[in-house]
């Protein structure tokens, strides 16, 4: 891509972005991924109505006069942003591609952390580790997370989430907030016959894991158009299709249906927070809920 329209890009879902974490999302991130502790702030006068477990004692008796402790959140977090990058991202029949509207995602996860004084990092995967972005505080570093994520040119297409995830618990030692988006289209991960993801597991235990799927309706679903030829961006593989045939269609939308299952019986098993997020519509709804939904857990 061109330095000019890239840069043009890059402002463009700057604006966008950065307003909807400063108005909407900056709030409600805050509150449903909390720092890693209380730390001791000052010593005030007791008031009605605070907790007299607060009360410190020595203070009190040198003032004669009720005093507490008052603690503040240890806010500084780490914020991981795994980020599936295969062929198949590239795919999209509704408003956008699925790699464009991850790429939103992210920076508005990224323009939220750094207004909560976080740190931000990418690992950019797909059936290999493509890039690692250490975890950085700034401005300037999302704008680089940023044009990555419009302008990186992966050397693979295939998908592997298990490899992605071994190496972000091997590169991060200190406990993060980790988003992995993917469309999940990974057969090596949801493979029915297959045991609950280790790799999934490990890295839930360690840190804190949400995962945030991003879909396309035609993986769901097929039109009836006729006999066409399909190919699948991972392989490679020309395929023909008679879409006409009914069976085909609700074998198609069986298949969907069971993967999709699949990954919510492995993320509830795994204890992994989850989001689906269509490309035909708005990711803010969806993530607001999730937000929500994890405050309330807390």
């Amino acid at each position: 891509m061109e330095t000019t329209e890239l840069i043009k890009k890059v402002r463009k879902i700057e604006i966008k972005t950065r307003g909807l974490s400063s108005q909407i999302f900056s709030g409600e991130y805050h509150s449903a991924f909390k720092g890693k502790g209380m730390a001791f702030s000052e010593v005030r006068e007791y008031q009605p109505g605070d907790d007299i477990r607060a009360i410190d004692w020595n203070v009190t008796a040198r003032f004669n006069s009720p005093f507490i402790k008052v603690f503040e959140e240890e806010r500084e977090l780490t914020v991981m942003l795994l980020v599936d990058v295969s062929a198949s991202e590239n795919f999209g029949t509704q408003k956008e591609l699925k790699k464009d509207m991850m790429t939103e995602i992210c920076a508005v996860l990224a323009f939220s952390a750094i207004q909560n004084n976080d740190k931000t990092g990418v690992i950019l995967f797909s059936d290999k580790i493509e890039k690692f972005i250490p975890p950085k505080k700034g401005k300037s570093h999302i704008l680089r997370i940023i044009r990555e994520l419009i302008d990186f040119t992966p050397t693979s297409k295939g998908t592997d989430i298990e490899l992605a995830l071994k190496y972000f618990t091997n590169v991060i030692k200190k406990r993060s907030i980790a988003f992995l988006i993917s469309d999940f289209i990974d057969e090596k991960l949801t493979r029915e016959n297959k045991r609950d993801s280790e790799a999934l597991k490990i890295a839930n235990k360690k840190h804190d894991l949400v995962a945030l799927r991003i879909s396309d309706k035609r993986e769901k679903e097929l039109p009836d158009v006729g006999l066409i030829r399909v190919l699948d961006a991972e392989t490679g593989k020309l395929k023909w299709i008679n879409t006409s045939d009914p069976k085909v269609r609700d074998q198609y939308a069986l298949s969907s249906v069971k993967r999709d299952a699949r990954l919510k019986e492995i993320f509830t098993r795994c204890g992994i927070d989850s989001a689906t997020i269509g490309t035909s519509e708005s990711y803010i709804r969806p993530l607001m809920n999730l937000f929500k939904k994890r405050e309330s857990k807390r």
